[in-house]
């Protein structure tokens, strides 16, 4: 027997998939060891549709006595009340304890009914679902389970043979569903009611039930769609994000189909809904994805999308590392605030909450799980605005315990830091909406090829960062070593391109220069903005010999140089270069930092020589 779990938030429930379970671990012949009473109104439970399982707790709740279990399981065991009843659940059916008890257990305890779902697998195929429900009552663990399918039918039935339509089965458990229009007639299948979380109503074949839930910043989208949908286009795939009637935000993934005649006419429209919301290796073409893939592998650095909101937050896994929660199992809480030492600061952020101030920027004591001899330093920054109707916050959450605990004396005699850290926070959030402005331009320009707009902004949003994470691994940010940048950088590039494209990266680097962070921004994205010109231009076809080169030298003790070469097919016309999006971003930047950039051209592949100051008259002073 193997067992995989998954807590699905969205329904609050507990999934066990159970794999080959053996008639040995589900029941075994053992003596009685407990006389049972009589259950009243014995004959009419076994008239129930749901399966009824007694069972009494011993030993604190580690072991429980077998008092009745449903006719269904009866049935499928053929085994009778009798020879189950008054033995302990541990030696009967050790497979089911060994699934059951942790629950059991914490039923007893707390009281609380707690909801699961069951899918046994045979053979590699999905055979037979139930929904159980465990509750408390009268100092005993009663299971309910409902094994029905969507015509009434015993899953015991179809065990048997008896119906075939596992198909309609299956989707009447899960959160995919389709729908079909004709004559302005809808036609719904189960699954879609699981994604809405509502049951069918008579008006449901007048109106489109997903559409209508959508909410207001992708309604555009919706109606884009539809449009073309109507117009000729067969077919359409995107992510929808709707709002049920309960208030729960779930993202869809829809694909739709329109069927025409020989005169262009519409005939039908078909479809497919998938509710992705809980599932953790998504692909979603949303700009809050890029946000979070950025900061992939930080673990003292956390990016906080809504993080006011309990309901529709999405945190970086640096969060999960910063208050040891298990992401997987983590349910975000207002009482999560009851953790830090301030109460000023706890008072901030219900202001925060209140809509009575837009921003907060402090430093932290978090006491991990309650616990004050377990507590981290955190620097925290949240931005509270509204778009629309609706409020919205974005924020850091930034793990300085160990520099805390380590130079406690070096910041508190240089509170130069403290400034420097909000003003790096404030320097982020302006390259954000510049990399947000590029996204823009980029969907403008790059609108049939998503997937160079998708490896542009992953790789900025790498780089910075990178950026920004080392810049708290140092207490001089005005003197930061290149070299250490430039090697992160690389090691990002080859993830996101190289292994995918077969592109090597080389780069040299004077291992004593040292730059501001005002000079380091600006450099590491001219250098993402020329490699994915190179990408793009110069590697029509994917050999291993392709390569990208840097080299960064110091020319002397104002200016430094930075070589890019790429071994491509070169440039044809190098006036035509100088137009493409790429190269009005790298003009940008260059000016930004106060440099000049030129083409070379030396018979094998394109090169460019950007020179710029080592040191800006505008970089902070501390």
């Amino acid at each position: 027997m193997r067992i995989e779990r998954t807590y699905r938030q969205l329904e609050d429930t507990e999934e066990v998939h159970i794999y080959d379970i053996t008639e040995e671990e589900l029941f075994r012949e053992v003596p009685q060891e407990y006389d049972m009473f009589y259950t009243p109104f014995e004959k009419t439970l076994n008239y129930l549709n749901n399966d009824l399982d007694i069972l009494v707790p011993i030993d604190d709740g580690n072991d429980f006595i077998i008092h009745r279990l449903g006719l269904n399981a009866l049935t499928k065991r053929k085994i009778n009340q009798n020879e189950i009843s008054g033995r302990l659940l541990s030696k009967v059916s050790p497979g089911y304890y060994q699934v059951l008890k942790d629950t059991l257990k914490e039923v007893c305890r707390t009281h609380e009914t707690k909801q699961m779902r069951f899918n046994y697998h045979f053979d590699g195929k999905l055979a037979r679902f139930s929904n159980v429900k465990v509750v408390y009552d009268m100092e005993k663990i009663i299971l309910i389970s409902e094994n029905r399918d969507n015509r009434g039918t015993n899953l015991s039935m179809i065990d048997d043979g008896k119906y075939g339509e596992k198909a309609n089965l299956i989707e009447y458990f899960s959160q995919t569903g389709s729908y079909y229009k004709i004559n302005d007639r809808y036609s719904w299948t189960q699954g879609v009611y699981n994604i809405i979380n509502r049951a069918r109503e008579p008006n449901d074949e007048y109106y489109n039930i997903i559409f209508d839930l959508v909410i207001a910043e992708d309604k555009p989208l919706v109606k884009k769609l539809l449009n073309e949908l109507d117009h000729g286009r067969a077919h359409y795939e995107t992510i929808i994000r709707i709002k049920t009637n309960e208030g729960t935000l779930k993202y869809i993934e829809a694909n739709l189909y329109s069927k025409f005649d020989e005169e262009g006419h519409l005939l039908s429209r078909y479809g497919m809904f998938k509710d992705v919301s809980t599932d953790s290796t998504r692909k979603m073409t949303r700009p809050v994805d890029f946000l979070l893939r950025g900061f992939d592998n930080s673990k003292k650095l956390a990016l906080l999308i809504d993080p006011l909101s309990i309901k529709h937050y999405e945190f970086s896994e640096g969060f999960f590392y910063i208050v040891e929660e298990n992401p997987e199992t983590y349910r975000h809480s207002i009482k999560i605030i009851d953790n830090i030492v301030e109460e000023s600061i706890k008072e901030k952020i219900m202001q925060l909450v209140r809509g009575e101030r837009n921003e907060l920027i402090d430093r932290l004591t978090y006491n991990v799980h309650g616990d004050e001899n377990n507590q981290k330093i955190a620097e925290i920054y949240l931005e509270r605005f509204v778009y629309g109707e609706t409020a919205h916050s974005i924020g850091f959450l930034t793990d300085v315990t160990e520099e805390r605990r380590k130079q406690q004396e070096l910041i508190e005699a240089n509170e130069h830091k403290t400034i420097l850290i909000k003003e790096v926070h404030h320097r982020i959030k302006n390259n954000l909406q510049v990399l947000n402005s590029f996204l823009n331009l980029e969907k403008r320009a790059y609108k049939n090829q998503p997937d160079m707009i998708i490896d542009h902004m992953q790789s900025r949003l790498s780089s910075l960062a990178i950026l920004h994470e080392k810049t708290y691994n140092t207490s001089d940010f005005k003197n930061i070593n290149l070299n250490e940048y430039i090697v992160d950088q690389d090691a990002q590039l080859r993830s996101l391109i190289g292994m995918r494209d077969g592109i090597m990266f080389e780069s040299e680097v004077d291992s004593d220069l040292n730059l501001s962070i005002d000079i380091i921004t600006p450099l590491l994205l001219i250098i993402d903005e020329l490699t994915m010109n190179a990408i793009k231009h110069a590697f029509p076809d994917k050999k291993t010999s392709n390569k990208i080169t840097k080299k960064i030298t110091k020319l002397d003790d104002d200016t430094a140089e930075l070589i890019f070469q790429d071994n491509g097919v070169g440039i044809d016309d190098p006036s035509s270069i100088t137009k493409n999006l790429g190269c009005v971003i790298i003009k940008n930047l260059t000016k930004q930092l106060d440099g000049k950039i030129e083409l070379l051209q030396n018979g094998q592949g394109t090169g460019y020589r950007l020179t710029f100051p080592i040191i800006m008259e505008h970089t902070i002073e501390v």
